[in-house]
């Protein structure tokens, strides 16, 4: 049989094969599912994340890229809420040292911003909330911004992981806060875990776990 096609609405490598492994581990129930990453598309729009919550993030960006693929989209918003810093990064954390994506500036300022708070006041999570975009009618290539063409369909779920941050980074694995973010119940860094043990903890892991049952589902009307 076939591979379907499900489009993730990223260029970075590792989300991709993160969400790989954990739809290798899950029931696809026999369906047969291809990812593939923006960069296999190259009209496919890099979009502004202009959302105020995780949830509308992640809609945002796979409306569009269902839109302009034609293919079923999944997007995600992920990010760190730091209790002493009243829920932030949250969905600044991409970005919250200025650049997109520069891991360490983000990291670094986030641990300057907590050096007089006590050990006590880290506490942390990890959100992430993924979607998925069943295009209904096709549009023309450019993509498309809400509200979604008829038939459309959408679903939308969350994960997170409680934990503390600590004083200075630790492991190489990972990106982004894993180095200073350690789970509840873990001596470990997200950083010092095997990508498998992060992924059976992690918020990614958990909301893309709930995803997976309807990109499975969606998979036979995938080309």
């Amino acid at each position: 049989m076939a591979a379907s096609t499900v489009v993730l609405a990223t260029r970075n490598a590792a989300k991709l094969r993160e969400l790989a492994r954990i739809l290798g581990a899950g029931d696809s129930g026999g369906t047969q599912i291809r990812l593939a990453g923006l960069d296999e598309f190259p009209g496919a729009p890099d979009v502004p994340e202009t959302g105020a919550t995780f949830e509308a993030n992640a809609l945002i960006k796979a409306r569009a890229v269902a839109g302009c693929t034609g293919l079923p989209a999944v997007a995600d918003d992920s990010g760190l809420c730091v209790d002493a810093l009243n829920g932030m990064p949250g969905v600044l954390s991409a970005r919250w040292a200025g650049g997109h994506g520069d891991d360490r500036a983000n990291l670094d300022l986030v641990l300057a911003q907590l050096a007089d708070v006590p050990s006590s006041r880290l506490g942390a999570r990890f959100v992430c909330a993924a979607a998925l975009v069943v295009p209904g009618t096709l549009l023309a290539p450019g993509g498309t911004t809400p509200p979604s063409p008829p038939g459309t369909r959408e679903w939308v779920v969350t994960g997170q992981v409680e934990g503390q941050l600590v004083r200075a980074p630790r492991g190489s694995g990972g990106f982004g806060y894993d180095p200073i973010f350690l789970p509840d119940g873990f001596d470990q860094t997200t950083a010092e875990m095997t990508a498998e043990a992060k992924d059976a903890i992690s918020h990614r892991g958990r909301a893309f776990r709930a995803l997976t049952p309807f990109i499975t589902a969606a998979g036979p009307s995938a080309g």
